[in-house]
Order: structure tokens, then sequence, then C-alpha cells
């Protein structure tokens, strides 16, 4: 795993031994309140390498991983205002990995085209709504072409940048949210083969489920209620029914909202997982070879993150 800390200004890489244990192999210092982090092999070596917005310093902090697992060469590139929120994905349809960035303090994404050799072009900048925060990426339309969905915090808003396959994007559509929407995930959660999206509202303590018609239009939301101040969100099947669930950390509550899905786009109410300090960041991932989807959690109240074992049969 790879775990931003943003008061500290670094970042930590722990080590995993596969039983679903951990520890940290190295700390890279030097980022500026790093927000998030997305990874993937962005010069084509076949190693992981990591892309980290600086939210504070206005920069994008590269990662490249040289693949004996501690040595990273960076690389910084200027942001918009206030990177928050990255995702990778190839939007010019060149075999090449392209990332995006959310900038919550100029209202817009940035677009990083790359070269496939750990370097990448100036962003092409799109507009967003206000304080856009969380973002993922999916092909909403069917066209076989990457999409970027945005939540924009202060908005109570979700925009939709449909992609042309050649690096640019539509005009922003936009679905409402419920209050400060923070961060977004897309899955199938009705079985029909097409993206739906959820989406945790931080200001009001719900969740928002949009379920697509697979032409990049949506529904009107649905709604779910969790602990206080919703924040991550993952989803992923849990109980091994083969659907897809829903899991949210509740920052203020210290505990998580777990949803389980029915495959028909319906939920249960949420299960509540309690004993955590600020619960912020989660990640799904099978940790000890088991073939089950196992979590890790980041707790922003004391510096540590737990990690859940997944014992459904």
């Amino acid at each position: 795993m790879i775990v931003t800390n943003d008061f500290s200004n670094l970042t930590n890489v722990l080590l995993a031994y596969g039983n679903g244990n951990f520890t940290i192999l190295i700390t890279i210092p030097d980022d500026y309140h790093p927000s998030g982090v997305a990874a993937g092999d962005l010069n084509s070596d076949n190693q992981t390498d990591y892309i980290i917005p600086n939210w504070s310093y206005n920069s994008i902090s590269i990662l490249l991983g040289y693949g004996n697992r501690s040595i990273f060469s960076r690389r910084i590139y200027s942001s918009g205002i206030n990177p928050y929120w990255a995702a990778i994905g190839d939007f010019n349809n060149d075999n090449r990995t392209d990332f995006v960035v959310t900038n919550q303090g100029s209202n817009n994404v940035d677009v990083y085209l790359g070269y496939g050799d750990g370097t990448f072009s100036s962003p092409t900048t799109f507009s967003t709504g206000t304080n856009p925060s969380g973002v993922v990426l999916g092909d909403f339309n069917g066209d076989n072409v990457i999409d970027i969905a945005v939540c924009n915090y202060n908005n109570q808003s979700v925009s939709i940048l449909l992609g042309y396959g050649n690096g640019n994007f539509a005009n922003q559509t936009t679905l409402s949210t419920g209050v400060n929407p923070q961060l977004i995930a897309t899955c199938d959660f009705n079985n029909d083969d097409k993206l739906d999206l959820v989406i945790t509202n931080y200001g009001d303590d719900t969740i928002s489920i949009f379920f697509g018609y697979g032409n990049g239009s949506f529904t009107t939301e649905t709604r779910y209620s969790t602990g206080r101040f919703p924040y991550g969100v993952a989803v992923g099947d849990l109980n091994g029914d083969n659907q897809n669930d829903i899991i949210v950390t509740n920052s203020n509550s210290n505990d998580t909202s777990v949803f389980l899905g029915f495959g028909n786009g319906t939920f249960t109410a949420g299960i509540i997982f309690s004993d955590f300090i600020d619960p912020y960041g989660i990640v799904l991932g099978d940790f000890n070879g088991d073939h089950r989807n196992d979590l890790a959690i980041t707790n922003y109240g004391n510096a540590n993150v737990t990690v859940f074992l997944n014992i459904c049969q």
C-alpha cells in the first residue's frame, strides 16, 4: 500500500508480507499536503509508479518506481489551484498512461497526456463545478472511450465529462447530489452491464447512487443514510455472493457503513462497524492471498491504517 500523510508532508510505502500484515518499507518526504494517490505504470517498464497531488503547493508529484521497492525518482508538474484527487487512464487511445487531477481552488480538472516514458504534456483544463473533490473514470456512454465523473463539493453536484478519445472532453453535464459530495466510485450495481455511480455526501450524512442508462445520462439519485460526515467510498463483493457492495468511512462518528447489494440496485441498510478514529481513506484488496476482498482504512485521528481480513465464505 501507499499512504499519503497530509500534515507531515510525506508519503509511506508499506510492504505486504502476503498474510495480511504490512511494514513501512520507505518514507518519501517533501510532498506538500499530499491529498490523494493514484497508482499505475507511467513509463512502460512494468513497475508501479505513483501520482500524488500536492494540495498546498499547486503541483503534482510523479514517483517512478525502479522495481526494487525502495527507490523512486520524483518529477514535479504544475497544476491548478489546490489539486486534490487523481485518476489514471488512457484518454487518447495511444496505449500510454494519462491522468486527470481535480483542482479545488480553480474549479476545474487538468488532463495530462502521457508520452509513455514517465513524462507528460502540459495540462489541458476543463471546467467543473465549485471545489471539485473526488474523481472517477469509466465508459459512461458505451463508445469504448474513457469519460470522467467529478464531485463538486460546494455545488451539490457531480460533473460528467464525456471523452472524445483524443484527450479532449465535452462540456460538463451535471447531476444533483446531497450536500458536499466528497468522493465517488463507479460500478454496475444492478447487473445491466452499464456503469453506475455512488457518492459520499459529507454534509448531510448520506450516499447518493445514480444508475446509468449507458448513454452518458443517469437516473435521479437514490439516497442511503450513513454515519456522520461520510468521506471515503469503495465498492466490491464483500460477502461472497458475486454482487457489488458499498463501504463508506464516516469520519466524524468514527465508524464505517457497509451496504450489501442484492444485485438489482437495492442494498441493505448500512451495517455499522466502529472503533476507528476519524476514518478517511479506504481501499479494497486481497491482502492475504485467499481470493477475498479485504479492507484497509486510514485513521486520520491517530495516524495509522486498520486492515480487516475478510472471513466470508
